[in-house]
């Protein structure tokens, strides 16, 4: 009986913490992927030292950190949407710059 309490317990608290990490910001989420592949080839190719690979990647971590403030009551607005994609816009410029100089 404890066995299947546990069970229980443990796959909703999963399904829970699953459904919040995806609510609401699929396109968030890819573009946070293809930048993050954007910088991982710029690095395997040279175009991005040490230094501005650190920055770059400083800035994804505050854009994630962001969204997940942003996804924490479960509702992503309209108003924290913008700021992502804001942020996310601004990062994409700072790696084509940083590839290109």
């Amino acid at each position: 009986m404890t066995n299947l309490f546990s069970v229980l317990l443990t796959g909703a608290l999963v399904l829970g913490t699953g459904a919040q990490a995806t609510a609401g910001t699929p396109r968030v989420n890819a573009r946070e992927h293809r930048q993050q592949n954007r910088i991982a080839h710029g690095v395997a190719s040279g175009e991005l030292t040490a230094r501005e690979f650190v920055r770059l990647e400083a800035r994804q971590a505050k854009i994630r950190r962001h969204e997940r403030r942003a996804k924490a009551d479960g509702t992503v607005t309209f108003a924290e949407r913008v700021r992502l994609n804001r942020e996310l816009n601004r990062s994409s410029r700072q790696i084509h710059r940083q590839k290109h100089d």
